[in-house]
């Protein structure tokens, strides 16, 4: 808690500090961010103190019992629910921070991926037809697939700002012209 506490505080003073340099429009992103941070906080505490609520009687009653298929589902998709909530807080903060643009196409891919393996996890397979199934493991296979290309464009970005002397980003257009030729021997 003491994490959080220190993070608010720095994100608080830069935002402070930054304010007289923003534009109008960047201070709307910044307030917006700030707000829905601080709403998706609540949400996230609410809805962790609506699962403890539940499940520690049940745990201190000895009536949980998570071999049970209906109840490891339920108990799972409500934790998971809990870390998809997370991650977008975490997106927003990145925001917050400035350190990210308003939308962040691989944290969108992620949180979607995030909320099909909890849909998998809470299906009832007996209930739901071949087609619905079929559809949403294609939306997984086709997101994961893009995430991966994403992520495989970053780390090839990365490598090619890296130059022998092992500084970041001193070769001008390195992003834009991929890696470095390899050197000659003289």
């Amino acid at each position: 808690m003491a994490t959080d506490h220190r993070l608010s505080a720095r994100v608080l003073g830069e935002t402070r500090d930054r304010w007289p340099l923003m534009t109008l429009y960047e201070r709307f992103e910044q307030v917006v961010a700030l707000t829905l941070s601080v709403v998706i906080a609540v949400v996230i505490v609410i809805a962790l103190v609506q699962l403890l609520h539940g499940i520690v009687p049940l745990v201190l009653g000895g009536a949980l019992d998570p071999l049970d298929h209906d109840v490891f589902q339920a108990l799972v998709g409500a934790i998971m629910t809990l870390l998809i909530a997370l991650e977008f807080k975490h997106s927003i903060v990145r925001v917050a921070l400035r350190r990210a643009g308003i939308i962040q196409v691989k944290t969108v891919i992620l949180i979607a991926l995030l909320a099909l393996s909890r849909k998998f996890v809470i299906l009832d397979i007996v209930a739901t037809n071949a087609a619905t199934i079929a559809a949403l493991a294609s939306a997984t296979l086709v997101l994961g697939v893009v995430y991966w290309l994403l992520r495989e464009r970053d780390d090839r970005v990365a490598r090619s700002d890296v130059v022998p002397g092992g500084t970041l980003g001193s070769r001008p257009g390195a992003a834009a012209s991929g890696p470095a030729p390899p050197a000659t021997a003289k």
